[in-house]
């Protein structure tokens, strides 16, 4: 009987040590077939354009294909959920926004995922500056003029946004709680009718990601009263960053970066990240990413980690002191 157990408890150990060495092994040759990028957002947006100038320059690098999928819904946590639950083999992976790692879960007690513990942040890939635009029609010029006229009428103008939740609905209500300001939130149904309706002059202002609000800014359309951005934008000369008007807080972009499921190797999340900065080094690949109105980013997985408990924890503040609902 004795010798019995102990001929299974070697059997047990050989298979441990089997399984540990295929592991390691699978890991070492990682990838070995294609990788699903899954972009939890429908096709043309900022989010979807800068994962599909990665992609095919990483396919290269790794030396297997990078499919890029769209899977929108409920501002990103749909495609996300979907990668949260995949197997943690580094093969099913998706792109992060604030919006989906940071804003809806800020608001949303419904979403499936925890953003500091349920995945694992590999690369920010690009970082997107965020302005705060009104309709020409407007009666402010400059960022001075706009917070005075917001102060002399509470409630008396209205911001719209892509919808609840969503970072341009939560970076105005933060901006709103430090100047002390009052304005009427309108969420729309996506980033596209809420900017429309402000260049038509149905609500006088939005705060929307620079790439999709610049065309308008240049035509004339819109007018830029503060950008959130690190340092003043050559594309909007005398703008004021949110930091030069004494707002640090709101000084916050969107960004772009890769996540993987929780428990995916080390080994796997170092060769994705290396794989990544790689193609970030490429004059072509920043060029594309820059015209988009982004900023290169490329940092470490720790640091990436770092950003997103940074701003759900910002979120989660400007949500609970302004006693945001979702229905709102």
């Amino acid at each position: 009987m004795q010798r019995r157990q102990m001929m299974v408890t070697a059997v047990c150990a050989a298979l441990t040590v089997l399984g540990t060495a295929g592991a390691a092994h699978a890991q070492a040759n990682y990838p070995n077939k294609p990788i699903r990028l899954i972009v939890p957002f429908a096709p043309g947006g900022t989010t979807d354009i800068v994962a599909r100038v990665v992609a095919d320059p990483l396919a290269q690098v790794l030396g297997q294909p990078v499919i890029v999928d769209n899977k929108a819904g409920g501002g990103g946590v749909v495609g996300t959920s979907e990668m949260v639950r995949a197997a943690p083999d580094g093969y099913i992976l998706a792109i992060a926004t604030v919006s989906s790692v940071a804003a809806n879960p800020a608001i949303n007690p419904q979403v499936p995922y925890n953003p500091t513990t349920d995945f694992t942040p590999v690369v920010n890939i690009a970082a997107t500056p965020n302005v705060l635009a009104v309709n020409p029609q407007f009666p402010a010029k400059d960022y001075k003029a706009f917070e005075a006229e917001l102060k002399a009428h509470p409630d008396k103008y209205s911001h719209a946004s892509s919808g609840v939740g969503g970072i341009q609905h939560l970076q105005m209500e933060l901006y709103k709680s430090l100047a002390g300001v009052k304005a009427v939130h309108v969420g729309y149904r996506g980033a596209g009718p809420a900017l429309n309706d402000v260049v038509g002059n149905q609500v006088p202002m939005i705060f929307d990601n620079l790439p999709s609000a610049l065309p308008f800014i240049q035509a004339g359309k819109l007018r830029a009263i503060a950008v959130a951005a690190p340092k003043e934008l050559a594309v909007l000369p005398g703008v004021p960053t949110f930091a030069e008007v004494g707002l640090e807080p709101v000084n916050r972009m969107a960004f772009y970066g890769i996540l993987a499921p929780k428990g995916t190797p080390a080994a796997v999340v170092e060769k994705l990240n290396a794989g990544v900065l790689k193609v970030l080094q490429d004059p072509a690949v920043r060029k594309r990413i820059e015209d988009t109105g982004s900023i290169v980013v490329g940092n470490t997985p720790a640091e990436f980690t770092a950003q997103i408990k940074a701003e759900f924890t910002t979120y989660q503040k400007v949500v609970k002191d302004a006693n945001l609902k979702l229905e709102q």
